[in-house]
C-alpha cells in the first residue's frame, strides 16, 4: 500500500508563507504525476496543483501566482510552496498521485494549513 506522509502545515498569518512537503513510497515516482489537494471544513476534497513527470504543473485559478509545486525525485517528495496564503486557503493539505484526472485511492493524513490573524 501506498505511503503518503504530508507535513509543514501550521497557523500562519494573511499574506505569509508555508512549505509542505510529502514524503511517498510511490513506486516508479519520478514517471508519475503527483498532485496537491485540500479539502476545507464543510467542503470537498479539490485539487490544488498538479506536477508531471517531467515537472510540468498546472494549478487551479484559485492558487496561481501564490503556490508552487515542485518535486524530488531522488528522494521521491513532491513539495507545495504557498505564498500570500489568505484565510480561504485554510484546509487539510494532502497529495497523491493524478492518473486519468484522478487520484490515487491511498490516502495520507493530511496536514493542517490556518491561515488566521
Amino acid at each position: 500500500q501506498v505511503q503518503l506522509v504530508e507535513s509543514g502545515g501550521g497557523l500562519v498569518q494573511p499574506g505569509g508563507s508555508l512549505r509542505l512537503s510529502c514524503a511517498t513510497s510511490v513506486t516508479f515516482f519520478s514517471i508519475k504525476t503527483m498532485a496537491w489537494y485540500r479539502q476545507a471544513p464543510g467542503k470537498e476534497r479539490e485539487l490544488v496543483a498538479i506536477i508531471t513527470d517531467l515537472s510540468s504543473t498546472n494549478y487551479a485559478d484559485f492558487v496561481k501566482g501564490r503556490f508552487t509545486i515542485s518535486r524530488d525525485n531522488a528522494k521521491r517528495t513532491v513539495y507545495l510552496q504557498m505564498n500570500s496564503l489568505k484565510p480561504e486557503d485554510t484546509a487539510v493539505y494532502y497529495c497523491n498521485t493524478f492518473y486519468g484526472g484522478s487520484p490515487g485511492s491511498s490516502w495520507g493524513q493530511g496536514t493542517q494549513v490556518t491561515v488566521s490573524s
